[in-house]
């Protein structure tokens, strides 16, 4: 099995360009901003690191196709790096640190395409996660000082904490009457919201975690590090992986009791 140690590697160096271009540009009052087409916002700061990302692999790892929010897809092949360069755009331009680029390696399959890749770096915390398949996965501040994640042993939803991103999009999807008795069975809920849930996860500070609505490029390189943390990421379908169009992690204990809340309803 390759050991992918080296595009880890590479994922750390595209995430160390894309903090430098994107703090340089948090807070300032001269932003530009722009609305997309789905009316979400779009920055200068978010075109600018998936620019230096997308220079960066042309360079180094030209063979491979790239996927991102900001410019669609390039190329094709067996391998495909998934960006995200600023998950959190809304807090970003509002001036809330609560935001990351998520880089992800895509490796084709038996299953289709799964991440075995996966950076998380989060610089106005001053926070960072990475995995890469079958090595783990790790939070610090660069890839020579990681601290292994491990997601919790909470076995019981009276003692789970439960985070999302908000109640609109459940409300928009008709699964909210499922998500509202979900919080009333579980210990505690906080709305944090984007990367940072998936990543609790993996820390073992949040037992499970949800959301309705999501694209690839949102999913990839969380999946990857709550998996290797030893915890479970699906679909509300159960599917395995990113690919549903929606996801929910969890410490894996809990994952059937969270899919039968949230999950289709008959």
């Amino acid at each position: 099995m390759p050991d992918y140690l080296d595009d880890l590697r590479l994922a750390h160096a595209l995430a160390d360009a894309a903090d430098a271009a994107t703090t340089a540009r948090f807070q300032a009052l001269d932003l530009k901003v722009e609305t997309k087409p789905d009316m979400t916002p779009v920055s200068e700061a978010d075109k600018a690191a998936e620019e230096l990302i997308r220079d960066r692999l042309q360079r180094d790892r030209p063979q491979d196709a790239v996927l991102g929010e900001e410019y669609g897809v390039e190329g094709s092949g067996p391998r495909r790096w998934v960006i995200d360069p600023i998950d959190g755009t809304k807090n970003y331009v509002r001036g809330v640190p609560v935001w990351a680029t998520l880089i992800a390696l895509m490796e084709e399959g038996e299953d289709g395409y799964q991440p075995v890749v996966g950076v998380v770096s989060a610089p106005a915390l001053g926070r960072r996660w990475w995995a890469a398949k079958g090595h783990g996965a790790f939070t610090g501040r660069d890839l020579a000082a990681g601290t292994p994640l491990r997601v919790s042993r909470v076995g019981r939803l009276a003692d789970a904490s439960f985070a999302y991103s908000s109640l609109s999009g459940w409300e928009e999807r008709d699964r909210l009457d499922g998500f509202l008795d979900l919080t009333r069975q579980v210990w505690r809920t906080r709305a944090y919201g984007d990367f940072w849930p998936y990543m609790m996860v993996a820390e073992g500070s949040v037992d499970i975690c949800a959301e309705p609505e999501l694209s690839l490029w949102d999913m990839a390189a969380n999946a990857i590090i709550v998996t290797e943390a030893g915890g479970t990421f699906t679909g509300l379908d159960g599917r395995p992986g990113p690919h549903s169009g929606d996801a929910a992690a969890s410490n894996g204990l809990l994952h059937d009791e969270l899919l039968g809340y949230l999950g289709p309803r008959p």
